[in-house]
């Protein structure tokens, strides 16, 4: 091996860069790369809240749908609030029916959260400060590690103190205040202990949640219309699983009323969870029955298997990041997205792609006059697309085309900065070679001063950005704060090294 190329494939710089070459096209290999709805299409869902609002709650919603929605900010999602009722949510790779209507769900059921204890309301969802990741067993037992307030935590161990197995419920939404009018089998049930989590001391679900919630329960008797608004007294009707004629009925009375249809082939309890916003009951633990409050616990169970437990800890961890909200919003329309550009536009993107890098070896050789230039040039710009793309597979992350400018943006910044290098490393005079070790070395550093002030300039624009707006501009920030980071660090010190070694010691 020539020993020039030797020196140059030993340098450690040289070799982080290898490294995260290899690392970056294993990750493409393995995982492959996700595209943004621009590129692969997806759900578009128009949601409306269920009054009129002003611009201060309208932004708490899109903040918190955004937030919840996508967390890390590294899925394309788009949130956006329109006029004083719309909200518009755009979700990429999203394809099937089902994935559509558990969004769909996701969104509907951002009301208000409620934890109740033996028919007392002990936290909301403004009470849960912190929700962790939850954790599968090799058993298919999960738990879901969340935190909340010093008040809370007080007036649950109050509560709980010396009743360990009793039932924990969980509320997102439910129908406060309002008369339940429900069949037969579905009184019984709220009525017995199919609730109470094995505690049979402890009340049934349906005393709890007149309680708690001011919500009566009724069985259907074949009341009449106008019976039922006499019981209710002014609160507002909800009929589950009963005629629907009473609905027609009650509304031409300008009664309050809402309807809750009983799907086919769904058992009672799942039904009763269905009316209430219930999840749960859970069992309260040994550890939290002593009186002492703690404001860290968890939620726990038990699957069939590892994907039903997956998905009971997900739900559960949904529910908990939920909070609450101001409002409630009603998907009326979902509608799906076709590919914009599609695989036309990817291929068209490779080809652009080789001929900018083409472009670029070219521009640079005509400049310099020199292949040792141009090819490490343009190979550094490669190795930094490569790198970028792997990061983005690594992560999961949907590359839409803001998210391609940004990248193009780093690339771009790459080639001038590399220029920069070897503009410095090619100023030194030729009858200074006896001391151009100590030359190039100085030049390389007056380069990357000029360079790391440049990354942080773009870094604090990007930084602007990513703190203050969502969707788009965030997925554009992203990536370019990525890009200079791995010029500054990885490829950027690679190729300042390889120069050296062919331009300035040669």
């Amino acid at each position: 091996m020539n020993r020039k190329l030797k020196r140059i494939l030993l340098n450690w710089k040289v070799l982080l860069l290898i490294l995260f070459l290899i690392g970056s096209i294993g990750s493409l290999y393995a995982r492959g790369l996700t595209f943004g709805i621009d590129i692969s299409g997806g759900v578009a869902l128009i949601a409306q809240t269920e009054e009129p609002v002003d611009s201060k709650t309208m932004e708490l919603v899109v903040d918190s749908l955004q937030k919840r929605l996508n967390t890390f900010g590294l899925r394309d999602i788009s949130v956006e609030g329109q006029g004083n009722s719309i909200v518009v949510v755009k979700v990429a790779n999203v394809s099937s029916t089902e994935e559509a209507n558990q969004l769909k769900q996701v969104i509907e059921s951002q009301g208000v959260f409620f934890m109740e204890f033996n028919g007392v309301v002990f936290g909301t969802g403004k009470d849960i400060t912190y929700v962790g990741p939850y954790e599968i067993k090799p058993d298919n037992s999960w738990a879901v590690p969340f935190r909340i307030s010093k008040s809370a935590a007080e007036k649950f161990a109050e509560l709980a103190k010396g009743k360990a197995g009793w039932p924990v419920d969980m509320f997102l939404d439910p129908p406060v205040n309002s008369l339940l009018v429900v069949p037969q089998d579905v009184f019984i049930t709220m009525n017995g202990t199919a609730f109470n989590a094995g505690a049979p001391d402890a009340p049934p679900l349906a005393l709890r949640i007149k309680k708690a919630l001011n919500i009566t329960t009724v069985m259907y008797t074949n009341q009449s219309a106008r019976e039922l608004k006499e019981i209710a007294n002014g609160k507002t009707i909800v009929l589950a699983g009963v005629p629907r004629e009473l609905y027609d009925q009650l509304k031409a009375m300008n009664v309050s009323v809402k309807y809750i249809q009983s799907e086919a082939g769904t058992d009672t309890t799942t039904f009763v969870k269905e009316i209430l916003g219930l999840y749960g009951p859970y069992s309260l633990g040994e550890g939290l029955a002593n009186g002492v409050p703690q404001t860290d616990v968890q939620i726990t169970g038990h699957a069939a298997n590892r994907v039903k437990a997956e998905r009971e800890a997900k739900t559960v961890y949904t529910v908990l990041k939920s909070g609450s909200l101001p409002v409630k919003l009603r998907v009326i329309s979902m509608e799906f997205i076709s590919p914009k550009l599609g695989q036309d536009f990817k291929n068209q993107a490779l080809y652009a792609g080789l001929a900018a890098l083409v472009a670029v070896l070219l521009i640079v050789y005509f400049h310099y006059r020199n292949w040792k230039i141009a090819i490490p040039v343009a190979s550094t710009s490669l190795f930094e697309v490569i790198i970028i793309l792997g990061i983005a597979a690594l992560i999961k992350w949907n590359l839409d085309l803001p998210s391609i400018a940004g990248i193009i943006a780093a690339i771009g910044t790459g080639v001038d900065q590399q220029v920069v290098i070897t503009d410095e490393l090619l100023g030194g005079e030729r009858s200074a070679r006896i001391t151009r070790r100590a030359g190039a070395l100085k030049r390389i550093g007056r380069a990357f001063f000029i360079i790391f002030a440049s990354a942080a300039t773009t870094i604090a624009a990007m930084s602007f950005l990513l703190v203050y707006f969502v969707g788009t501009l965030k997925g554009f920030a992203v990536t370019t704060i990525i890009g200079v980071l791995i010029g500054i660090f990885v490829t950027r010190p690679a190729y300042a090294e390889v120069a050296r070694y062919l331009i300035g010691e040669e």
